[in-house]
């Protein structure tokens, strides 16, 4: 299954775990690369030391390609820079920021850069600051998302017709149907999150796997536009802040009522009533919890089943 984005990464095929804030640690990232994709530590929820102790292992747990991936919004964000540069890695994914910021500093240490975009707008500002390739998110997508609401399957064909480089699909995308349509509309590689955090490796608490399998379709919404927009589990939390909006509510109240560490609370500690659950809408097809592996494998073998179906 060679193609732009296998050759990128020197990987089997062209699938690319996300990399989540407490689910993405080094157990769920060697396990997606070692079956043949692109895993991904999620730096976003790791104390520097912590990121370098993750990708140590990390290293000695896979000797294929594995990436990190950085919201450049995080406050030790040069510590970050220089704890990957100091390790070696060799494939960075930066979200929430700039593209412009890092992306000339990890080339110029030989590393492939890959930014994470919600706009035709941003990808093409990304594609100008010099990175290899875009993973286009749509409103579908888990957590922190696009306030355009731009969906991924009118996002993907949007941002091919304007640059060259890679592109990379993400939100709404858990199966090989999936990850075929997805190719169909022109994308060169899938980005999945949801589907991977209910594997026996994610690093999420137990409760959340088990709230991801229970969710059906409607059981997510996205909200907190105000701060940064964010899909959420309908869970207590979620109704307190549904209920704060019917007061017409400040910045600052919202930002009370978020306080600290809420998603770590929920996705990590396992409070599924106060915690912030995040998942994506594609939790409403994820029906068991299984080791990355078969998850991958799965993925693999529908799309090229499907694919020799509909004869494309």
């Amino acid at each position: 299954m060679q193609n732009r984005i296998t050759k990128l990464f020197n990987i089997q095929y062209p699938i690319v775990q996300g990399g989540m804030i407490w689910v993405s640690g080094w157990k769920l990232a060697s396990a997606v690369s070692n079956a043949g994709g692109l895993g991904l530590i999620g730096a976003g929820s790791m104390y520097p030391e912590v990121l370098r102790e993750h990708i140590q292992k990390c290293k000695k747990a896979t000797d294929k390609p594995f990436g990190v991936n950085v919201p450049m919004l995080y406050p030790d964000i040069e510590k970050i820079m220089d704890i990957i540069v100091e390790e070696g890695v060799k494939i960075v994914f930066t979200s929430a920021g700039n593209p412009k910021t890092w992306t000339s500093f990890l080339k110029e240490k030989g590393i492939t850069v890959v930014h994470v975009v919600s706009s035709v707008r941003f990808a093409l500002k990304a594609e100008a600051a010099g990175v290899d390739a875009v993973v286009c998110e749509g409103f579908e997508a888990g957590g922190h998302n696009g306030r355009e609401e731009t969906t991924t399957f009118t996002l993907i064909p949007m941002v091919k017709e304007q640059v060259k480089i890679p592109v990379i699909a993400a939100g709404g995308i858990g199966s090989g149907r999936g990850m075929l349509a997805a190719m169909v509309l022109g994308a060169d590689g899938v980005q999945i999150g949801s589907r991977f955090a209910a594997t026996v490796e994610s690093s999420a608490h137990d409760n959340f796997k088990k709230t991801i399998v229970e969710v059906k379709d409607g059981g997510t919404q996205l909200t907190l536009k105000e701060l940064a927009p964010v899909r959420l589990v309908k869970n207590k939390f979620f109704q307190e802040v549904q209920e704060l909006y019917q007061q017409n509510p400040t910045i600052e109240q919202l930002k009370e009522l978020l306080g600290r560490a809420r998603a770590k609370r929920g996705m990590f500690e396992g409070n599924l009533d106060d915690g912030e659950l995040e998942i994506g809408q594609v939790a409403g097809l994820i029906h068991e919890i299984k080791p990355a592996k078969e998850v991958l494998e799965a993925i693999v073998e529908e799309y090229q089943q499907v694919k020799k179906e509909q004869l494309f």
